[in-house]
């Protein structure tokens, strides 16, 4: 089952990520994807601010994985230069997603058998210049109820329409 909802400006998406930080816990994996430009690292921000995050948080293409501290351990991967499955060991991908953090992935839908069983994978459409359609496809029951809890607060008086 596909939950879904909508924000029409960068102000919502970001705290449509807000809404998302109040539901993670520890060892959460949520998976981004949609094209460039779609707001992957706008909603990242969003979760870094709900959970605390001090300084800013961008995307980290060049750096493939960034850590960032706060209520939560927010481990923010961005798989986009990566060409093969195989490099995901060399940036101790596997381990991060084990550890005690939550882990958000842009690009994550690249390898999608790298991903553990229970995830939930967010599919982010323009709709318009700001507005933005998500989509939320979860594997798992982990992943299924964070799906149903956020969408049910971003369409239902949330954060975000």
């Amino acid at each position: 089952m596909t939950e879904r909802f909508t924000t029409s400006s960068v102000m919502e998406t970001e705290r449509a990520g807000t809404v998302l930080a109040g539901l993670v816990r520890p060892g959460d994996v949520i998976a981004l994807a949609g094209d460039l430009g779609a707001g992957k690292t706008h909603l990242v921000q969003g979760v870094a601010r709900g959970l605390g995050v001090d300084g800013p948080v961008t995307s980290p293409t060049f750096n493939l994985l960034l850590v960032h501290s706060g209520r939560l351990t927010l481990c923010h991967f961005d798989l986009y230069r990566l060409e093969r499955e195989a490099d995901l060991e060399e940036i101790g991908f596997y381990e991060t997603l084990e550890g005690d953090g939550v882990s958000m992935i842009e690009w994550g839908d690249r390898f999608p058998s790298a991903l553990p069983a229970d995830h939930l994978l967010v599919v982010i459409h323009r709709t318009g210049i700001e507005s933005r359609r998500f989509d939320l496809r979860p594997t798992g029951p982990r992943g299924e109820a964070i799906a149903v809890a956020w969408s049910a607060a971003c369409r239902d008086g949330g954060e975000s329409r």
